[in-house]
């Protein structure tokens, strides 16, 4: 399988996949395809098998044979990482992080713990293993590899974190001093062994009103004012 990643001058990204005879895709954003040349009858969705409350939402994965190719559109902001995985991965995903996997992956569901499902509003996690395969990944920025240690804590925002070792422990913490405290969103407290993958694109509406010249006091006031960020707009 071929992954060839375009960007025009005003379009957002998008990825193209072209499949040889006998390979197969599994996207799991099937509206995302916006073009497809091949016979009609290479393209076949279905429901995901995933239980409970994923079937109930009616989510939808399209399987594609080769030989074909089509195109993924991609929002603004958001790229595609290739992650090659061969048996013995323990990377654990979110699904909405999944764009596609190539034929002859396992994929295991891993149930989280309904503190971190609450934080996280994620019920289930994506382990994939087996043959030799590659795994494509949506981000919003980047994906960046962060080394984890069994002892030492790794923070990390639950809206960037993408992917973790299934060894790892992670518990919703905030860290820091009252002021650090009530000002941030919640992290991952994350020990362990091997690497996590962290997207580093983040929108922060407050960032942005601060860089196109939002006034000094007004800044002041919000970061010294418990809830200032709240209180004044």
């Amino acid at each position: 399988m071929n992954v060839i990643c375009e960007e025009g001058a005003t379009l957002s990204q998008a990825v193209t996949l072209q499949l040889d005879a006998g390979e197969k895709v599994s996207v799991l954003h099937p509206s995302q395809i916006i073009a497809f040349q091949g016979n009609s009858n290479q393209r076949e969705d279905r429901l995901m098998d995933i239980a409970g409350m994923y079937r109930k939402r009616k989510l939808i994965q399209s399987n594609v044979s080769g030989p074909a190719q089509f195109m993924i559109g991609l929002p603004a902001g958001y790229s595609v990482q290739t992650i090659p995985l061969s048996e013995g991965a323990d990377l654990l995903f979110e699904w909405k992080h999944v764009l596609f996997y190539t034929d002859g992956m396992r994929v295991e569901r891993k149930v989280q713990t309904l503190k971190n499902a609450l934080i996280t509003r994620e019920i289930i996690k994506m382990k994939f293993s087996g043959d030799e395969g590659i795994l494509g990944v949506l981000t919003h920025g980047q994906l960046h590899r962060m080394k984890l240690d069994p002892v030492q804590p790794t923070y990390i925002d639950v809206g960037c974190l993408v992917a973790y070792p299934e060894n790892a422990t992670l518990t919703p913490r905030v860290y820091g001093n009252a002021l650090a405290s009530q000002h941030m969103n919640y992290h991952f407290e994350i020990t362990g062994h091997g690497y996590a993958l962290i997207q580093t694109g983040k929108s922060d509406h407050q960032l942005e009103q601060e860089i196109e010249g939002d006034g000094f006091i007004r800044r002041v006031l919000r970061e010294v004012i418990p809830f200032g960020g709240i209180l004044i707009k």
